[in-house]
């Protein structure tokens, strides 16, 4: 979720290009995969939310912003919920906090469950708030959904032994109460930042998981053959 049509493309863009890389990485090893295809989940969705700006805006068919409204809302309440937690689940190499996460995939399962539900039985829509998409749902108890659904997602990186994604999921928590008081608010929607700023951290761990160098050594690496290059 982004505050313009054109934000949303370019983030999706970017984070479609860091996706790439990092199921490039993960190919040689299952345990990876679930966890590289996260950039490429959140590219596709910047991506849909792009074309619900634009049938808003009437740039597109009504009808074709409408299937891109209810695309969004599938991803966001039916695959983010499970996908996530399963995909740090599969990256643990401890036995116990394997056994602990578990526990929150299946929350992340229930969760999906109601949200779809709603989603499939009561009406839905979105409106331009600002410099923000509103999206309308009828869930029930939705609070305490939103609520499990953030400890669904954050608390498996907070379990993980890889400490990138310990901190990833430390700083996930502040983050998403930032961001979401200043959707609440009806300012600005920067979801898009976080999720590009959370690929390139999910890329990173991958790369190094997979044995290939960081991103920082890659770009060391291509700073330095550029040098080379250039030098007489």
């Amino acid at each position: 979720m982004c505050y313009s049509p054109e934000a949303d493309m370019v983030a999706g863009v970017v984070i479609g290009a860091i996706g790439i890389d990092t199921l490039a990485h993960a190919r040689n090893d299952r345990s990876l995969v679930a966890l590289a295809a996260l950039p490429a989940v959140f590219a596709t969705h910047q991506a849909i939310e792009a074309v619900t700006w634009w049938g808003l805006q009437g740039r597109v068919p009504a009808d074709v912003g409408s299937l891109a409204t209810t695309a969004y809302l599938v991803i966001a309440f039916s695959l983010v919920p499970v996908l996530v937690p399963y995909a740090i689940w599969r990256t643990e190499p401890a036995r116990r906090r394997r056994s602990w996460m578990a526990w929150f995939v299946v929350l992340g399962v229930a969760v999906a469950v109601m949200l779809t539900v709603a989603l499939a039985t009561g009406p839905h829509s979105a409106s331009i708030g600002g410099r923000f998409i509103s999206y309308h749902t009828s869930t029930p108890m939705g609070d305490l959904v939103a609520v499990f659904y953030v400890f669904a997602i954050c608390t498996p990186l907070i379990l993980s032994s890889h400490r990138r994604l310990v901190v990833l999921g430390v700083l996930n928590i502040p983050v998403v109460i930032g961001l979401w008081l200043l959707l609440a608010e009806g300012f600005i929607s920067l979801w898009c930042v976080w999720a590009a700023v959370t690929s390139i951290v999910i890329a990173n761990h991958v790369r190094v998981a997979a044995g290939a160098p960081s991103i920082v050594e890659s770009l060391r690496q291509t700073i330095g053959a550029v040098g080379d290059r250039r030098s007489p």
